[in-house]
């Protein structure tokens, strides 16, 4: 990407200087260094977005499935081809580590195959009718258009998520990047779907701070539907704009996720999961274990298992190979990590390991004797932080995960696959894994929380749902005879 573009918004197939007088300054979480100042989008910017994807949906949506397929597929050819260049974005961008980077390009690219699908998956339905001679046909046709908001966390595979479904399915986008990353959640996209030759207003690419356009991008009156990733408490309050608008909502918001390791466990395996499942970007993941809940005649095996795990554990620069825990995007973020472990040590957690700062950089830690009041449990950790509950018994354990306003993902860990999905059934979550950790996201597959933790599903046929509507056309094969 070239300097001038990645300062520049994407409107109508145009790179454009912001017209807002602010600026959006992407800094290099690890390095401190300004990777560029954006001058910002302002409400006019918005506006000619919004307008130029709603002019370019009219054409879009007639394009037939084999022509929007042939742009998908030029798509990820470029997408495969720029694949270095995109994992080096995150790294300096995100602060992701290559492996990190590695898995979240893997993933993106996972839903970007799955979306070329979706043309020729847009059915309908013919149903009958009680009404003789009638029936009753169900068309599948495009929202229109959709705004997005992508988050910084996964800033490229979560901007996908929605912005190719989206499009696969005939609509046109708007996208607001998070100004921590407004080119992997905006700007790097914009310039892939350019190079792959989708026609000029089916992606618009708007960088400006929500305190300008936040509620705007929300309120405007063309978007039929408006997905949000990111925090509980932006995502109650897009839903509650939203609603007072009657436009519709994909939200994927915070977790607090639980794995349970149950007293016949595999403890070795349940460490490996638990550490990876922790510690993947810094544990700055919406779907990251939050709370390790572990059966009392276990837990001792697998603390003394999990701390030698987490001290072997490398933090620094997210560019070098043998990193695993990079930093924190900012330093407000470490200062809540550390407020919080610090007031749960107050209230008798117990630090084993870790946990020391320099500047955003936090060293991985275990802390134990944890119960679930305390804010390193009640709390979304988002950081390098592992909390470990012990519990009694199984009904115990599924209570203390269900102590929880969010339902996101979670873990069970035990040898009998069976027992595994009947623990599974009884957590009040959208998504959980048997043997495996949290941290899973198939482009086919339903993904999605429950309670405080979304609404809506994407992927797969679920993407296809939320993405487009239904219209009812009944036809009579003659005519109908009525009473007067």
């Amino acid at each position: 990407m070239s300097p001038q573009t990645f300062t520049r918004q994407y409107i109508k197939g145009e790179w454009r200087t912001g017209a807002s007088e602010q600026t959006v300054e992407n800094i290099n979480p690890y390095t401190h260094h300004t990777i560029a100042s954006i001058p910002s989008a302002n409400e006019e910017d918005l506006d000619d977005a919004y307008k130029a994807a709603q002019a370019a949906q009219k054409e879009w949506r007639k394009v037939t499935p084999g022509q929007k397929q042939t742009y998908f597929d030029s798509l990820q050819k470029i997408v495969a081809d720029r694949k270095d260049e995109i994992i080096d974005w995150l790294v300096k961008e995100s602060g992701s580590t290559l492996i990190k980077a590695e898995l979240e390009y893997q993933t993106a690219y996972g839903i970007l195959r799955e979306a070329a699908s979706f043309p020729t998956r847009m059915d309908g339905q013919i149903l009958p009718s009680n009404i003789p001679g009638k029936e009753n046909r169900i068309y599948r046709s495009p929202k229109g258009v959709i705004g997005v908001i992508g988050p910084w966390n996964f800033p490229f595979h979560l901007a996908m998520r929605s912005v190719a479904p989206a499009i696969a399915t005939g609509n046109t986008v708007v996208v607001k990047p998070a100004s921590s990353t407004p080119a992997t959640a905006g700007l790097l996209l914009a310039e892939l779907f350019e190079e792959a030759g989708f026609p000029a207003g089916v992606l618009n690419v708007v960088v400006g701070r929500g305190s300008e356009i936040g509620d705007a991008f929300v309120t405007h009156p063309i978007p039929e539907l408006i997905s949000f990733t990111g925090s509980t408490e932006v995502g109650s309050h897009i839903g509650e704009l939203a609603g007072k608008h009657l436009k519709d909502t994909a939200l994927e918001l915070g977790g607090n996720n639980a794995m349970l390791v149950l007293d016949d466990a595999d403890i070795d395996r349940a460490v490996e999961a638990a550490s990876f499942g922790k510690f993947l970007h810094q544990g700055q993941i919406c779907i990251a274990l939050n709370r390790i809940i572990v059966h009392e005649s276990v837990h001792d095996k697998f603390v003394s298992a999990l701390k030698q795990k987490v001290e072997g554990l490398q933090a620094g620069d997210p560019a070098e190979k043998e990193t695993i825990v990079g930093p924190l995007i900012n330093q407000e973020a470490a200062d809540r990590i550390q407020k919080d472990m610090n007031d749960s040590i107050e209230q008798g957690a117990v630090k084993l390991v870790g946990g020391e700062e320099t500047s955003n950089l936090l060293q991985p830690a275990l802390l134990t004797n944890v119960t679930n009041d305390m804010p390193i449990a009640k709390n979304e950790i988002f950081g390098p932080v592992v909390a470990v509950i012990a519990v009694a018994n199984e009904e115990e354990a599924i209570q203390v995960a269900n102590d929880s306003p969010h339902g996101l993902s979670g873990s069970v860990f035990t040898t009998d696959v069976h027992r595994g999905v009947e623990v599974a059934k009884q957590i009040d979550t959208g998504m959980i894994h048997v043997n495996d950790q949290s941290v899973n996201d198939e482009g086919h597959v339903a993904f999605g929380g429950e309670k405080q933790s979304g609404l809506g599903r994407f992927g797969g046929s679920w993407a296809i749902d939320k993405f487009t509507t239904v219209k009812t056309i009944g036809v009579m094969n003659g005519y109908r005879e009525f009473p007067f």
